[in-house]
């Protein structure tokens, strides 16, 4: 019985009809090298032959009850593939737009909560477009919820379900499976009344988040009372820190690797996921010009990294830490701008040794957690307030050998991340064979004319090349002497735990 951790447990929470909480991918794959096309009974042959590498694809949540504790993970007696999977046809005439289109639509879609937490559309009759003429192609759109894998052990999720080799490999009979007995009755009751006792006053706040609508309506007055010193938080508010509707469109630009590692060696001592974030502060800025807004304060990314070991490697679950960083985007010229990210990342406690994701929320218990969730986002809080960072941008590192799937190489593929309440942007970037896709998932009533992000990259990354290409030598290489904020992070992190602290306090009295 393997129970979520906190951070987990907190994307159950979040999620509403406007915010689903699931990591999307669009997969494309050429075909014209099979002999005849993957039908869609052959990919659920094969995908039913390595379900066993990923044995949460078999799992779904099970509730303690009156939620005395946080879920756990049990096999589902009842699985069943199909439940997991949708075909779908575009037609020969069909372009990648319409690809597009379909995946956002997929994508909007929450998944269902009283299954194993994925989905997979195989979308079939694609054709992918080349200079010359178009060539067999199929899709995959895969929906895999955050409460069970994060962006880093999603991609390695996605490498054991492919193959490495151009050879269509034979597809075996699934591997013999039984779904472990559910959790008796008694040893339930024994593991709630062990949380009880780790933290005796969560029957409290059980019982008074049971009483209704008039203990809520107590919250929320006690919420609005507590002292948050939000002045702290340096984020700026931005035309990207607004309420979010259910509506999603994806934008993907995909710039070539090598261009990007000429620019790390011309910059001195930076990284390439500082030209990473580089790049996408340029183009979050010239967006925000066009747009007329205020560039005068830097924008604030949250940059998840991950802290998985490398001795003892889960394929699923969270295992990340957050770092904010101050992207630097009132600086004028972008070749320094990355320089700037490199000594404000490099200067953070968490760079050096990084906070864990949790910790802001194992202090609180499942209800109150999730109570809080919900408050935050019908008190508006983010809209009252400034927020303590303007968007979540994670660079995921992937193969760069082809990968392919019963004989069809895997072209290009495309990823998605959650939005949450007044976070009306997040960027996830995925290198693959040589190339680095930089993906916006937007919500286009919250970021107007999102399609021109495309080009803003592109922009963004010609503007970077030509101002490293005349900075001075010494600027280049020598250090920084104008110190940064080094204590952003902490500074948001401990005045978030100290709010967190005063609400448990009301509470407990």
């Amino acid at each position: 019985m393997q129970q979520l951790s906190e951070l987990d447990a907190s994307f159950l929470y979040l999620e509403s009809d406007n915010a689903p909480m699931h990591i999307g991918s669009i997969y494309l794959f050429d075909a014209s090298e099979r002999e005849t096309p993957l039908a869609f009974s052959t990919f659920i042959a094969y995908l039913h032959s390595r379900l066993h590498v990923v044995p949460v694809f078999r799992q779904r949540l099970e509730e303690f009850p009156l939620r005395l504790g946080r879920p756990h993970w049990i096999d589902d007696p009842n699985f069943s593939i199909e439940r997991h999977l949708a075909y779908v046809s575009l037609g020969d005439n069909s372009q990648e737009s319409d690809l597009m289109s379909l995946a956002t639509r997929v994508i909007e879609e929450p998944l269902k909560r009283d299954r194993p937490l994925w989905h997979i559309t195989f979308v079939d009759g694609f054709r992918l477009r080349g200079e010359r003429e178009s060539r067999a192609g199929f899709a995959l759109i895969v929906k895999l919820h955050h409460a069970a894998i994060d962006a880093f052990s999603g991609e390695e999720i996605i490498g054991k379900l492919l193959e490495y080799t151009p050879q269509p490999q034979p597809i075996t009979p699934p591997r013999p499976w039984q779904p472990q007995p559910k959790p008796s009755q008694e040893r339930i009751i024994i593991q709630t009344g062990a949380n009880m006792l780790r933290t005796p006053w969560r029957v409290t706040s059980r019982a008074a988040s049971a009483t209704g609508a008039a203990a809520r309506g107590l919250l929320q007055k006690q919420m609005r009372k507590i002292p948050l010193p939000f002045p702290l938080f340096s984020a700026p508010q931005s035309l990207l820190n607004r309420q979010i509707t259910a509506n999603r469109q994806i934008v993907s630009a995909r710039v070539e690797l090598a261009r990007l590692k000429a620019i790390k060696a011309s910059l001195g001592d930076v990284t390439l996921n500082d030209v990473v974030l580089g790049l996408c502060a340029e183009t979050l800025r010239r967006y925000l010009c066009h747009q007329g807004a205020d560039t005068d304060d830097s924008l604030i990314a949250m940059t998840p990294i991950s802290v998985r070991s490398s001795t003892l490697r889960k394929s699923t679950g969270n295992q990340m830490s957050a770092m904010l960083l101050d992207l630097a985007t009132k600086e004028q010229n972008p070749a320094r701008r990355i320089r700037r990210i490199h000594w404000n990342a490099a200067a953070s406690e968490p760079y050096r040794e990084a906070i864990a994701a949790d910790r802001l929320t194992e202090l609180l218990p499942s209800t109150m957690l999730a109570l809080s969730a919900r408050l935050y986002s019908e008190l508006q809080v983010a809209q009252r307030y400034q927020p303590v960072f303007n968007l979540p941008i994670t660079n995921v590192p992937g193969p760069q050998v082809p990968l392919y799937l019963q004989g069809a190489k895997l072209v290009q593929q495309y990823n998605t991340a959650p939005l949450f309440d007044s976070m009306g942007l997040v960027v996830v970037a995925v290198s693959y064979q040589g190339s680095l896709t930089l993906n916006f998932t937007v919500c286009p009533d919250v970021v107007a004319h999102s399609d021109s992000l495309r080009n803003h990259v592109l922009d963004s990354l010609t503007a970077i090349e030509k101002a490293a290409s005349v900075l001075n030598p010494e600027e280049m290489h020598g250090p920084l002497t104008e110190a940064p904020n080094p204590t952003l992070a902490d500074e948001a992190m401990s005045t978030l735990e100290n709010a967190l602290k005063k609400l448990l306090g009301r509470f407990r009295r």
